[in-house]
Protein backbone atom coordinates (compact mmCIF):
# COMPACT_ATOMS: atom_id res chain seq x y z
CA UNK A 1 0.00 0.00 0.00
CA UNK A 2 1.76 3.95 -1.05
CA UNK A 3 2.74 5.09 2.06
CA UNK A 4 0.54 8.88 1.96
CA UNK A 5 1.33 10.02 5.79
CA UNK A 6 2.96 13.13 5.09
CA UNK A 7 0.44 14.25 2.25
CA UNK A 8 -2.47 13.57 5.41
CA UNK A 9 -0.68 16.14 7.37
CA UNK A 10 -0.27 18.63 5.27
CA UNK A 11 -4.11 17.93 4.25
CA UNK A 12 -3.19 17.40 0.40
CA UNK A 13 -3.69 14.76 -1.99
CA UNK A 14 -0.53 12.78 -3.28
CA UNK A 15 -1.52 14.11 -6.66
CA UNK A 16 -0.73 18.11 -5.70
CA UNK A 17 1.04 19.88 -7.69
CA UNK A 18 4.63 21.99 -5.45
CA UNK A 19 2.06 25.21 -5.80
CA UNK A 20 -0.31 23.75 -3.74
CA UNK A 21 1.84 22.12 -1.13
CA UNK A 22 2.85 25.31 -0.30
CA UNK A 23 0.10 26.66 0.13
CA UNK A 24 -1.18 24.19 2.43
CA UNK A 25 2.11 24.20 4.88
CA UNK A 26 1.82 28.36 4.48
CA UNK A 27 -1.50 28.30 5.65
CA UNK A 28 -0.87 25.72 8.12
CA UNK A 29 1.77 27.69 9.08
CA UNK A 30 0.08 31.14 9.74
CA UNK A 31 -2.36 29.21 11.94
CA UNK A 32 0.16 27.88 14.24
CA UNK A 33 1.70 31.20 14.50
CA UNK A 34 0.42 33.02 17.51
CA UNK A 35 -0.55 36.32 16.67
CA UNK A 36 0.38 39.54 18.50
CA UNK A 37 -1.91 42.21 18.16
CA UNK A 38 -0.83 45.49 20.56
CA UNK A 39 -3.29 47.08 22.09
CA UNK A 40 -2.80 50.86 23.95
CA UNK A 41 -3.83 51.98 27.26
CA UNK A 42 -3.41 54.11 30.36
CA UNK A 43 -0.52 52.38 31.13
CA UNK A 44 1.16 52.16 27.74
CA UNK A 45 0.82 49.17 25.34
CA UNK A 46 -0.40 45.86 26.13
CA UNK A 47 0.89 42.48 23.73
CA UNK A 48 -1.56 40.24 23.15
CA UNK A 49 -1.70 37.17 21.59
CA UNK A 50 -4.49 36.72 19.95
CA UNK A 51 -6.50 33.77 16.93
CA UNK A 52 -6.73 34.58 13.57
CA UNK A 53 -10.66 34.13 12.78
CA UNK A 54 -11.89 30.77 12.96
CA UNK A 55 -12.16 29.70 9.71
CA UNK A 56 -8.37 30.83 8.77
CA UNK A 57 -7.35 27.82 11.39
CA UNK A 58 -9.46 25.03 10.71
CA UNK A 59 -7.38 22.68 8.44
CA UNK A 60 -6.55 18.69 9.11
CA UNK A 61 -9.66 17.16 9.27
CA UNK A 62 -11.28 19.40 11.66
CA UNK A 63 -8.59 19.32 13.76
CA UNK A 64 -7.33 23.29 14.88
CA UNK A 65 -3.74 23.41 13.98
CA UNK A 66 -2.91 26.14 16.62
CA UNK A 67 -3.59 23.17 19.16
CA UNK A 68 -0.28 21.43 18.20
CA UNK A 69 1.91 24.42 18.12
CA UNK A 70 4.21 24.34 21.29
CA UNK A 71 4.12 27.85 22.48
CA UNK A 72 0.23 27.09 23.12
CA UNK A 73 0.25 23.54 23.93
CA UNK A 74 2.92 22.09 26.10
CA UNK A 75 2.34 18.77 25.52
CA UNK A 76 4.74 16.94 24.41
CA UNK A 77 2.32 15.18 21.92
CA UNK A 78 1.71 18.78 20.20
CA UNK A 79 5.03 19.82 19.84
CA UNK A 80 5.65 16.24 18.04
CA UNK A 81 3.02 17.00 15.57
CA UNK A 82 4.06 20.62 14.85
CA UNK A 83 7.47 18.45 13.76
CA UNK A 84 5.93 16.06 11.92
CA UNK A 85 4.00 19.11 9.68
CA UNK A 86 7.61 20.73 8.98
CA UNK A 87 9.26 17.62 8.45
CA UNK A 88 6.35 16.34 6.01
CA UNK A 89 6.74 20.01 4.10
CA UNK A 90 10.32 19.33 3.94
CA UNK A 91 10.68 16.03 1.89
CA UNK A 92 7.11 17.09 -0.03
CA UNK A 93 8.75 20.69 -0.99
CA UNK A 94 12.12 18.67 -2.18
CA UNK A 95 11.28 17.21 -5.81
CA UNK A 96 14.20 14.58 -5.38
CA UNK A 97 13.14 13.65 -1.71
CA UNK A 98 9.29 13.46 -2.86
CA UNK A 99 9.92 11.12 -5.89
CA UNK A 100 11.52 9.20 -3.06
CA UNK A 101 8.93 9.05 -0.60
CA UNK A 102 6.26 8.88 -3.71
CA UNK A 103 8.51 5.38 -4.84
CA UNK A 104 9.44 3.63 -1.51
CA UNK A 105 7.85 5.68 1.28
CA UNK A 106 9.71 6.42 4.60
CA UNK A 107 12.20 3.90 3.75
CA UNK A 108 13.78 5.45 0.79
CA UNK A 109 14.18 8.16 2.51
CA UNK A 110 17.13 6.63 5.21
CA UNK A 111 19.95 8.31 4.83
CA UNK A 112 18.87 11.94 4.01
CA UNK A 113 19.23 14.81 6.32
CA UNK A 114 16.53 16.70 7.30
CA UNK A 115 18.02 20.03 6.23
CA UNK A 116 21.30 19.59 8.76
CA UNK A 117 25.07 19.20 8.02
CA UNK A 118 25.76 17.76 4.79
CA UNK A 119 23.17 16.24 2.12
CA UNK A 120 23.91 13.47 0.51
CA UNK A 121 24.51 15.28 -2.98
CA UNK A 122 27.29 18.17 -0.70
CA UNK A 123 29.23 14.63 0.27
CA UNK A 124 29.65 13.15 -3.34
CA UNK A 125 30.56 16.67 -4.42
CA UNK A 126 33.18 17.10 -1.88
CA UNK A 127 34.81 13.74 -3.05
CA UNK A 128 34.19 13.80 -6.87
CA UNK A 129 33.75 17.61 -6.96
CA UNK A 130 30.33 17.70 -9.29
CA UNK A 131 29.32 20.58 -7.60
CA UNK A 132 30.10 24.29 -8.24
CA UNK A 133 30.20 27.56 -6.15
CA UNK A 134 30.29 26.28 -2.62
CA UNK A 135 31.49 22.94 -1.41
CA UNK A 136 29.09 19.94 0.97
CA UNK A 137 30.17 21.47 4.09
CA UNK A 138 28.00 23.87 6.49
CA UNK A 139 28.78 27.05 6.01
CA UNK A 140 29.47 27.17 2.46
CA UNK A 141 32.81 27.18 2.05
CA UNK A 142 33.80 27.38 -1.73
CA UNK A 143 35.39 24.54 -3.41
CA UNK A 144 38.55 24.31 -4.65
CA UNK A 145 39.11 23.50 -8.09
CA UNK A 146 38.68 20.02 -9.47
CA UNK A 147 41.97 18.49 -10.50
CA UNK A 148 42.71 16.50 -13.89
CA UNK A 149 44.14 13.01 -13.84
CA UNK A 150 47.99 12.50 -14.59
CA UNK A 151 49.31 10.50 -17.06
CA UNK A 152 51.69 7.90 -15.45
CA UNK A 153 54.30 6.36 -18.02
CA UNK A 154 57.51 3.85 -17.81
CA UNK A 155 59.91 5.10 -19.27
CA UNK A 156 63.17 2.70 -20.21
CA UNK A 157 66.54 3.71 -19.90
CA UNK A 158 69.90 2.17 -19.31
CA UNK A 159 72.83 1.39 -16.60
CA UNK A 160 74.85 4.03 -19.14
CA UNK A 161 71.83 7.04 -18.75
CA UNK A 162 71.95 6.65 -15.21
CA UNK A 163 75.45 7.07 -14.83
CA UNK A 164 76.56 9.38 -17.17
CA UNK A 165 72.76 11.54 -17.37
CA UNK A 166 70.85 12.02 -20.93
CA UNK A 167 68.28 14.37 -22.74
CA UNK A 168 65.20 12.72 -24.09
CA UNK A 169 62.76 13.60 -25.98
CA UNK A 170 58.92 11.39 -25.95
CA UNK A 171 56.52 12.42 -27.79
CA UNK A 172 52.71 12.60 -26.13
CA UNK A 173 49.18 12.68 -27.35
CA UNK A 174 46.93 14.20 -25.18
CA UNK A 175 43.98 16.46 -25.07
CA UNK A 176 43.76 20.06 -25.23
CA UNK A 177 40.67 22.92 -24.99
CA UNK A 178 39.48 23.30 -28.35
CA UNK A 179 41.10 26.93 -30.11
CA UNK A 180 37.65 27.49 -32.00
CA UNK A 181 35.05 27.46 -28.75
CA UNK A 182 37.62 27.81 -26.27
CA UNK A 183 36.43 24.58 -24.15
CA UNK A 184 32.66 25.93 -24.50
CA UNK A 185 31.94 23.25 -26.63
CA UNK A 186 29.95 25.17 -28.86
CA UNK A 187 28.38 28.78 -28.86
CA UNK A 188 28.10 30.89 -26.29
CA UNK A 189 24.78 30.42 -24.53
CA UNK A 190 24.21 26.90 -26.39
CA UNK A 191 24.67 24.86 -23.03
CA UNK A 192 21.69 24.68 -21.28
CA UNK A 193 21.34 22.95 -17.79
CA UNK A 194 20.72 19.15 -17.70
CA UNK A 195 16.83 18.79 -16.35
CA UNK A 196 17.35 15.31 -15.85
CA UNK A 197 20.13 15.40 -12.84
CA UNK A 198 19.19 19.64 -12.48
CA UNK A 199 22.89 20.46 -13.24
CA UNK A 200 24.52 18.22 -10.71
CA UNK A 201 25.86 15.81 -13.14
CA UNK A 202 24.80 12.63 -11.00
CA UNK A 203 21.30 10.91 -10.02
CA UNK A 204 20.44 9.66 -6.62
CA UNK A 205 18.91 6.00 -8.14
CA UNK A 206 17.53 3.24 -5.47
CA UNK A 207 18.42 0.02 -5.71
CA UNK A 208 16.93 -3.37 -4.23
CA UNK A 209 19.08 -5.49 -2.36
CA UNK A 210 16.85 -7.78 -0.89
CA UNK A 211 13.80 -8.26 1.03
CA UNK A 212 12.73 -4.76 2.31
CA UNK A 213 16.39 -3.91 1.71
CA UNK A 214 16.67 -0.54 -0.55
CA UNK A 215 20.49 1.25 -1.13
CA UNK A 216 20.71 4.52 -2.03
CA UNK A 217 23.13 6.09 -4.68
CA UNK A 218 24.94 7.98 -6.42
CA UNK A 219 25.42 7.15 -10.41
CA UNK A 220 26.62 9.57 -13.47
CA UNK A 221 24.04 11.18 -15.55
CA UNK A 222 23.45 9.20 -18.46
CA UNK A 223 21.94 12.10 -19.96
CA UNK A 224 24.94 14.59 -19.90
CA UNK A 225 27.98 12.51 -19.24
CA UNK A 226 28.15 14.18 -15.61
CA UNK A 227 28.63 17.45 -16.83
CA UNK A 228 25.43 18.96 -15.53
CA UNK A 229 24.72 20.58 -19.15
CA UNK A 230 23.49 19.62 -22.77
CA UNK A 231 23.72 21.04 -25.96
CA UNK A 232 22.21 20.32 -29.17
CA UNK A 233 23.58 18.50 -32.05
CA UNK A 234 23.35 21.93 -34.31
CA UNK A 235 24.83 24.15 -31.90
CA UNK A 236 28.10 22.41 -30.89
CA UNK A 237 31.46 23.11 -32.24
CA UNK A 238 32.54 21.88 -35.79
CA UNK A 239 36.16 21.81 -34.34
CA UNK A 240 35.43 19.66 -31.35
CA UNK A 241 31.99 18.01 -32.01
CA UNK A 242 30.99 19.32 -28.49
CA UNK A 243 33.45 17.76 -26.52
CA UNK A 244 35.50 20.63 -25.88
CA UNK A 245 38.85 19.34 -26.51
CA UNK A 246 40.82 17.82 -29.56
CA UNK A 247 43.80 15.43 -29.44
CA UNK A 248 47.44 16.89 -30.17
CA UNK A 249 50.65 15.44 -30.34
CA UNK A 250 53.36 17.03 -28.36
CA UNK A 251 57.16 16.58 -28.31
CA UNK A 252 58.15 16.94 -24.52
CA UNK A 253 62.41 16.92 -23.94
CA UNK A 254 63.39 15.02 -20.53
CA UNK A 255 66.87 15.23 -18.94
CA UNK A 256 67.61 12.40 -17.02
CA UNK A 257 69.81 13.25 -14.23
CA UNK A 258 73.17 11.47 -12.91
CA UNK A 259 72.63 9.19 -10.19
CA UNK A 260 68.66 8.58 -10.88
CA UNK A 261 67.61 5.07 -9.91
CA UNK A 262 65.31 2.80 -11.16
CA UNK A 263 61.64 3.40 -10.44
CA UNK A 264 62.68 7.40 -9.56
CA UNK A 265 59.88 9.29 -11.09
CA UNK A 266 60.38 12.71 -13.71
CA UNK A 267 57.58 15.12 -13.45
CA UNK A 268 56.47 17.48 -16.00
CA UNK A 269 53.81 19.45 -13.91
CA UNK A 270 50.68 20.70 -16.44
CA UNK A 271 51.64 18.26 -19.33
CA UNK A 272 48.77 16.30 -18.86
CA UNK A 273 44.94 16.04 -20.54
CA UNK A 274 43.67 19.32 -20.45
CA UNK A 275 39.57 19.93 -19.92
CA UNK A 276 37.77 23.27 -19.43
CA UNK A 277 37.93 24.55 -15.61
CA UNK A 278 39.95 22.04 -14.55
CA UNK A 279 43.53 22.06 -13.20
CA UNK A 280 45.68 20.20 -15.79
CA UNK A 281 47.43 17.20 -14.16
CA UNK A 282 51.15 16.25 -14.70
CA UNK A 283 52.96 13.80 -16.84
CA UNK A 284 54.97 11.53 -14.59
CA UNK A 285 57.18 9.04 -16.34
CA UNK A 286 58.74 6.64 -13.55
CA UNK A 287 62.37 5.12 -15.17
CA UNK A 288 62.83 1.13 -15.64
CA UNK A 289 66.55 0.34 -15.74
CA UNK A 290 67.25 -2.43 -18.57
CA UNK A 291 69.45 -5.21 -17.38
CA UNK A 292 72.86 -4.83 -18.33
CA UNK A 293 75.22 -6.90 -19.38
CA UNK A 294 78.61 -6.72 -17.30
CA UNK A 295 77.49 -4.07 -13.92
CA UNK A 296 74.82 -4.78 -11.45
CA UNK A 297 73.63 -1.82 -9.21
CA UNK A 298 73.24 -1.63 -5.38
CA UNK A 299 72.14 1.82 -4.67
CA UNK A 300 75.25 3.81 -5.69
CA UNK A 301 78.05 0.41 -5.37
CA UNK A 302 78.15 -1.30 -8.64
CA UNK A 303 79.48 -5.03 -9.17
CA UNK A 304 80.86 -6.66 -12.03
CA UNK A 305 82.86 -10.37 -13.10
CA UNK A 306 86.53 -9.98 -14.45
CA UNK A 307 88.13 -13.14 -16.11
CA UNK A 308 91.86 -13.30 -15.21
CA UNK A 309 94.20 -16.48 -16.37
CA UNK A 310 95.82 -18.87 -13.80
CA UNK A 311 99.20 -16.70 -14.50
CA UNK A 312 97.54 -13.34 -13.81
CA UNK A 313 95.87 -14.74 -10.45
CA UNK A 314 99.51 -16.41 -9.25
CA UNK A 315 102.03 -13.69 -10.77
CA UNK A 316 100.15 -10.56 -10.97
CA UNK A 317 99.18 -8.31 -13.70
CA UNK A 318 99.31 -4.31 -14.71
CA UNK A 319 96.59 -3.87 -17.25
CA UNK A 320 93.12 -1.81 -18.59
CA UNK A 321 91.13 -4.47 -16.50
CA UNK A 322 87.61 -3.42 -17.92
CA UNK A 323 85.84 -0.39 -19.81
CA UNK A 324 83.51 1.46 -16.94
CA UNK A 325 79.98 3.40 -17.92
CA UNK A 326 81.68 6.16 -19.07
CA UNK A 327 83.73 4.03 -21.43
CA UNK A 328 86.45 4.85 -19.66
CA UNK A 329 89.50 2.20 -19.04
CA UNK A 330 90.04 1.05 -15.71
CA UNK A 331 93.88 0.39 -15.38
CA UNK A 332 94.24 -1.86 -12.49
CA UNK A 333 97.88 -3.21 -11.31
CA UNK A 334 98.27 -6.42 -8.86
CA UNK A 335 101.61 -6.78 -7.47
CA UNK A 336 103.76 -9.86 -8.15
CA UNK A 337 103.22 -12.71 -5.22
CA UNK A 338 99.79 -11.16 -4.41
CA UNK A 339 97.80 -14.38 -5.27
CA UNK A 340 94.30 -14.28 -6.38
CA UNK A 341 91.99 -16.75 -5.47
CA UNK A 342 88.81 -17.85 -7.35
CA UNK A 343 85.73 -16.08 -7.01
CA UNK A 344 87.58 -13.62 -4.49
CA UNK A 345 86.27 -10.14 -4.35
CA UNK A 346 88.46 -6.62 -4.60
CA UNK A 347 87.09 -3.39 -4.71
CA UNK A 348 87.81 -0.05 -6.15
CA UNK A 349 86.73 3.18 -4.08
CA UNK A 350 84.97 6.03 -5.70
CA UNK A 351 84.16 4.12 -8.91
CA UNK A 352 80.48 3.15 -8.24
CA UNK A 353 77.14 5.17 -9.32
CA UNK A 354 77.34 9.28 -9.07
CA UNK A 355 74.63 10.12 -6.02
CA UNK A 356 71.71 11.68 -7.69
CA UNK A 357 72.11 15.70 -7.00
CA UNK A 358 75.99 15.10 -5.73
CA UNK A 359 77.82 13.49 -9.08
CA UNK A 360 81.13 13.80 -7.60
CA UNK A 361 80.05 11.46 -4.15
CA UNK A 362 80.42 8.02 -5.91
CA UNK A 363 79.54 5.14 -4.19
CA UNK A 364 81.99 1.73 -4.84
CA UNK A 365 83.11 -0.60 -7.56
CA UNK A 366 83.26 -4.40 -6.41
CA UNK A 367 85.26 -6.75 -8.72
CA UNK A 368 84.57 -10.54 -8.71
CA UNK A 369 87.57 -12.57 -9.84
CA UNK A 370 87.40 -15.57 -12.25
CA UNK A 371 90.06 -17.20 -12.80
CA UNK A 372 90.49 -19.25 -15.91
CA UNK A 373 92.80 -22.53 -15.92
CA UNK A 374 94.61 -24.09 -18.41
CA UNK A 375 93.14 -26.82 -20.81
CA UNK A 376 94.36 -30.42 -20.22
CA UNK A 377 97.45 -32.05 -20.97
CA UNK A 378 98.57 -28.32 -21.72
CA UNK A 379 101.74 -28.57 -20.63
CA UNK A 380 104.62 -31.39 -21.20
CA UNK A 381 105.36 -34.05 -18.60
CA UNK A 382 109.10 -32.60 -18.39
CA UNK A 383 107.55 -29.37 -17.77
CA UNK A 384 105.14 -29.82 -15.48
CA UNK A 385 107.49 -31.57 -13.11
CA UNK A 386 109.67 -28.71 -12.59
CA UNK A 387 106.27 -26.52 -12.60
CA UNK A 388 105.71 -28.97 -9.44
CA UNK A 389 108.68 -27.73 -8.18
CA UNK A 390 107.92 -24.17 -8.20
CA UNK A 391 104.09 -24.94 -6.79
CA UNK A 392 103.44 -25.19 -2.87
CA UNK A 393 103.93 -28.41 -1.76
CA UNK A 394 101.11 -31.13 -1.86
CA UNK A 395 98.44 -31.30 0.80
CA UNK A 396 99.34 -34.37 2.98
CA UNK A 397 97.38 -37.86 2.51
CA UNK A 398 95.15 -38.68 5.37
CA UNK A 399 97.10 -41.71 7.11
CA UNK A 400 95.50 -44.95 5.75
CA UNK A 401 94.88 -47.74 8.32
CA UNK A 402 95.50 -51.28 7.35
CA UNK A 403 91.54 -52.11 8.00
CA UNK A 404 90.51 -49.56 6.13
CA UNK A 405 87.95 -50.75 2.57
CA UNK A 406 89.42 -48.71 -0.52
CA UNK A 407 87.78 -48.64 -4.07
CA UNK A 408 89.76 -46.61 -6.67
CA UNK A 409 87.33 -44.57 -8.46
CA UNK A 410 87.96 -42.72 -11.85
CA UNK A 411 86.55 -38.83 -12.27
CA UNK A 412 84.89 -37.52 -15.49
CA UNK A 413 83.70 -33.93 -16.44
CA UNK A 414 80.30 -33.29 -15.39
CA UNK A 415 78.16 -30.71 -13.81
CA UNK A 416 75.13 -30.18 -11.19
CA UNK A 417 72.75 -30.08 -14.07
CA UNK A 418 72.60 -33.88 -13.70
CA UNK A 419 72.87 -33.96 -10.14
CA UNK A 420 69.72 -35.63 -8.76
CA UNK A 421 68.91 -37.35 -11.91
CA UNK A 422 69.95 -40.90 -10.50
CA UNK A 423 67.04 -40.83 -7.95
CA UNK A 424 65.56 -44.16 -6.15
CA UNK A 425 62.45 -45.64 -5.60
CA UNK A 426 60.27 -43.92 -3.35
CA UNK A 427 59.39 -45.72 -0.18
CA UNK A 428 62.03 -47.35 2.20
CA UNK A 429 63.39 -50.48 1.17
CA UNK A 430 62.77 -51.67 4.40
CA UNK A 431 59.28 -51.48 4.85
CA UNK A 432 59.37 -54.03 1.18
CA UNK A 433 61.44 -56.30 3.33
CA UNK A 434 59.18 -56.65 5.84
CA UNK A 435 56.59 -57.01 3.66
CA UNK A 436 58.16 -60.07 2.04
CA UNK A 437 59.10 -61.05 5.52
CA UNK A 438 55.53 -60.81 7.04
CA UNK A 439 54.40 -63.12 3.50
CA UNK A 440 56.72 -65.86 3.94
CA UNK A 441 55.51 -65.98 7.72
CA UNK A 442 52.04 -66.34 7.12
CA UNK A 443 52.21 -68.84 4.66
CA UNK A 444 54.75 -71.07 6.61
CA UNK A 445 51.50 -70.61 9.46
CA UNK A 446 48.98 -71.98 6.97
CA UNK A 447 51.12 -75.22 5.96
CA UNK A 448 51.85 -75.76 9.67
CA UNK A 449 47.52 -76.27 10.05
CA UNK A 450 47.11 -77.98 7.05
CA UNK A 451 50.25 -80.20 8.43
Amino acid sequence: MKDTNYYDLLGVEPSASDNEIKKAYRKLQMLTRPTRVLKFSKNGVDEKKQKPPFPAYRALDGLYAMKFHPDKNPEQNAADKFKEISHAYDILSDPEKRGLYDQYGEEGLSGVGDGGGMSPEDIFASFFNFASGTGGFPGGAKSRQRRGEDIVKPFHVTLEDLYNGKTAKISLQKDVVCPLCHGKGGKTGARKKCHSCDGRGVKVIMRQIGPGMIQRMQAVCPNCDGEGEVIKEKDKCKKCKGTKVIKEKKVLEIFIEKGMQDGQRIIMPGEADQEPGVETGDVILILKQKPHSTFERQGNDLKTKVTISLTEALCGFSKVLLKHLDKRGLVVTQPAGEVIKPNEIKCVMNEGMPTYKRPFDKGNLFIEFIIEFPNSMWITPDNLKVLESLLPERLPEEKRKSNDILDEVQLIESDLSQYGNKSGKSGNVWDEEEDNIDDSDEENAINCNQQ
